[in-house]
């Protein structure tokens, strides 16, 4: 594989107004990247986008670009990114585009890209479209210009594709839900879902004004969730994050349900139900307490490197469907083609329902080892900090301290200017101590 220039994890993401997230580039990128796509026969490209401010811009630098290519183009506008991929696939699109920085602030924004199977692009088709924009922009003859359309019907499909995951026969009437829509691309969707299936909904993060999105509220932000579900003395909480694609939960006392027991307690009931498809993939930031109790129930665990994009890879290496991340990116492929915030919950509320189960008691099952993350930020340049000897010594000094009682890993963020310390361990002085030791050394490095 050759190297990236622009494409990282989870697509292209950066500030506002710097090096690729302006119109300029992201109107190349788009030429480009029609470029690539007509030469494999694609004729029309779908995009949608979050609540970002900067949305309405990069939407017409991509529509220009892929114009100028000779693409036609959907609008969706505001919509969450699992919605892009599902619509991508019925409306026989050949790729979709979603313009959003998922949890990140609101200036900050993204580009990625789906196939026509609702999947994201294969590497080989992002290095292309990167060679392509090495390459002097061109544009078709007036009368090959791509035409651009708005669908004005996509939140009601979405919404109808969300409820078709629930069974018909069950129901959640007598439910009662706070939902947070971190003010993202889901403000219009998770609430009409839930209620339309039965529950009584209370909103939060639903009235977005291009500046609040995921600012005190969605699925990195929780307190305000947990005082809510408090306050109205609801039965649980979903927090979505700004683009819809993860979910973190809060029971009715108030406890945080992260992606790993969210991730179990989908597994288990799949398992219950005779639905298991092989086992389950996690990433090198899965609590070791997952991964222990799935083996009690007998379902195989395996770990993929850091990203949802990994873990669908080994997903489809290993005929499995159900993965994700401790963050709250939930894959469940018999449901969805991608991660997928609102189809995940309704999953867990799935198994609730079935069982006659409130979230408390439905997500105990295994034990969670005490996990520290610190994010130390770096700047561009200068050498790499996981290559210093002082931080190999400090993560080999935890390394010895904690021997098979935990874990340490240290990785660069795909998303964001960081270097991600984390220490698991059976103590939580321990993972405190030793987390702390390896980012003081990092910090040394990157001042």
């Amino acid at each position: 594989m050759g190297q990236r220039k622009y494409f990282g994890t989870d697509g292209i993401r950066g500030k506002v107004g710097e090096s690729t997230i302006n119109p300029e580039f992201v109107t190349k990128l788009g030429w480009a990247a029609g470029k690539v796509l007509a030469g494999r026969g694609t004729n029309k490209v779908l995009i949608g986008k979050d609540t970002r401010i900067s949305g309405y811009m990069l939407e017409s630098a991509l529509e220009a670009g892929l114009s100028a290519a000779g693409i036609n183009i959907g609008l969706l506008g505001p919509m969450p990114t699992p919605a892009i991929a599902y619509l991508t696939k019925t409306f026989r699109s050949e790729a979709g585009i979603v313009i959003s920085a998922s949890h990140n602030p609101y200036y900050d924004n993204g580009i990625k890209f789906f196939s026509s199977d609702g999947f994201k692009l294969d590497d080989d088709i992002e290095l292309a479209i990167e060679d392509m924009m090495d390459q002097p922009m061109t544009c078709v003859a007036s009368n090959k210009l791509g035409k651009a359309t708005r669908i004005s019907d996509a939140a009601g499909r979405y919404i109808e594709f969300c409820k078709a995951t629930f069974p018909s026969e069950l129901s959640l009437h007598g439910l009662k839900i706070v939902v947070d829509c971190a003010h993202g691309a889901t403000y219009h969707i998770a609430p009409n879902v839930l209620s339309e299936l039965g529950a009584e909904v209370i909103e939060i993060g639903t009235t977005p004004n291009g500046l609040n999105i995921n600012e005190g509220v969605g699925a990195t932000s929780l307190q305000s969730l947990v005082d809510k579900v408090l306050e109205t003395g609801a039965d649980l909480g979903f927090a979505l994050d700004g683009d819809g694609d993860r979910i973190m939960m809060v029971d009715n006392i108030g406890n945080i349900i992260d992606g790993d027991q969210i991730i179990f307690m989908i597994a288990r009931d799949a398992l219950k139900n005779g639905r298991m498809q092989g086992g389950v993939v996690g990433t090198l930031m899965s609590n070791l307490g997952l991964e222990n109790a799935l083996n009690k129930l007998g379902v195989p665990f395996a770990r993929s490197k850091v990203g949802d994009r990994y873990v669908m890879e080994l997903l489809q290496q290993k005929g499995w469907t159900i993965g994700g991340e401790n963050s709250g990116h939930v894959l469940n492929l018999n449901a969805s083609s991608t991660g997928d915030g609102i189809v995940a919950g309704l999953q867990v509320l799935i198994a609730m329902v079935r069982s006659n189960m409130d979230l408390h008691a439905l997500s105990s099952g295994f034990e969670k080892y005490p996990q520290q993350l610190v994010n130390v930020r770096f700047g561009p340049g200068g050498d790499n900090p996981l290559e210093n000897d002082n931080v190999k010594a400090a993560k080999k000094e935890a390394e010895k301290a904690l021997g098979k009682t935990g874990r340490v890993l240290l990785r660069k963020s795909g998303t964001e200017p960081l270097i991600r310390v984390m220490v698991e361990a059976e103590d939580e002085m321990a993972s405190i101590k030793w987390s702390e030791s390896i980012a003081d050394a990092v910090r040394k490095v990157t001042g």
